[in-house]
């Protein structure tokens, strides 16, 4: 059996990758397993790091906006997309999969493209609620879409199969959650903004932390490049972590989050049946965290806040709010839980295994 799994860009396009990859190896030992990502993507890092080999296409996305930066970026970008096409063949000729998977990112559309004029089966995931423009371009070519929230198939009328089957995450959410972990008598707060952390957020963040009142503990991943400036708000009931390493863990015994609203964290915040504050990154394209919030804020799983409405005052009225609101916070956790997709990455096998 042989696997070509082609991805990049974010996490959210990774993870759920290596996750189906790995149920693949636990059933098939013998099976070759490829990535394929875009040249000096976090992919070229995050997949051998689990054990995988990764080829790269060199190519960059493509902006949708008339600006004359935009127009200079695109005269770049566009030679690097037909160029890509060769590529792609050379790796389909070389490792001759029996099926290629793209779970998102750029770096899949050449290969899932090539694939699929050449007969080979093919697959694609989308993790955000709304298309990006790789799904978008591939949907009527490959043998099925696999959305992640139900409701997302509307955008696919020209799609040959649309399949619901979740995002794939860490066994250990779910692990966790039932072995319902011991708390301490303060109820706990987590927020993070990503690895990266994102400047604007975190200012907020030390404004809220200097409005807290110490009835609550609060955990705070900052990211790498504020980590050095917030360390000293570390102290009272307040920790400040550069990563949550045991985002598990740590999420599970958490009482209310606070995040962004990318693809996985949402998956993750489901499995874990946690309520959360949602404030969406405005800097993605097609300002797709905005709908992926929508949708746990249109089921009663979350409270959506738009950056641009938020400060520190708000935010942290809204914390108190919730916290005090025991009843709310259940009911928003289970309305995440009644959203999660316990079995996706087996969902995502089958349909792998089926089609091969």
């Amino acid at each position: 059996m042989r696997i070509i799994f082609t991805c990049g860009g974010t996490g959210g396009h990774i993870f759920p990758a290596v996750s189906v990859a790995n149920m693949v190896r636990l059933r098939h030992p013998g099976a070759e397993i490829l990535f394929v990502g875009a040249e000096g993507g976090m992919e070229t890092r995050l997949v051998p790091r689990n054990g995988y080999e990764i080829r790269t296409v060199k190519i960059k996305s493509l902006h949708h906006s008339l600006s004359p930066k935009a127009i200079a970026h695109n005269a770049k970008a566009l030679p690097l997309i037909i160029k890509s096409a060769a590529r792609a063949r050379d790796i389909l000729k070389s490792f001759k999969p029996e099926i290629v998977v793209g779970t998102g990112g750029y770096a899949s559309f050449p290969m899932v493209r090539e694939a699929a004029k050449r007969g080979i089966p093919t697959l694609i995931h989308e993790s955000n609620a709304m298309p990006g423009w790789t799904t978008r371009a591939l949907a009527a070519k490959v043998d099925a879409v696999l959305v992640s929230f139900e409701e997302s198939a509307r955008y696919y009328t020209r799609a040959k199969r649309v399949e619901t089957v979740g995002t794939p995450v860490r066994e250990a959410f779910f692990s966790y959650r039932e072995a319902e972990p011991s708390r301490g008598d303060k109820p706990v707060v987590l927020s993070f903004w990503g690895s990266l952390g994102a400047r604007d957020m975190n200012r907020i963040m030390e404004e809220f932390i200097a409005l807290e009142d110490g009835s609550f503990r609060h955990v705070h991943a900052s990211g790498k490049a504020a980590f050095e400036g917030m360390r000293r708000l570390d102290g009272g009931g307040v920790e400040i972590r550069e990563f949550i390493d045991d985002m598990p863990a740590m999420m599970v015994k958490s009482d209310l989050v606070i995040c962004r609203a990318g693809a996985s964290t949402l998956a993750e915040l489901c499995a874990a049946g946690k309520p959360s504050i949602l404030i969406p990154s405005p800097n993605v394209t097609n300002n797709h965290q905005d709908a992926n919030a929508r949708v746990l804020e249109r089921h009663g799983a979350a409270v959506r806040l738009p950056e641009s409405e938020c400060t520190a005052k708000m935010l942290y009225r809204r914390v108190k709010e919730l916290l005090a609101d025991e009843e709310t916070r259940g009911s928003m956790g289970k309305n995440a839980l009644k959203l999660s997709v316990l079995d996706s990455t087996e969902r995502i096998y089958s349909l792998i295994m089926k089609a091969i």
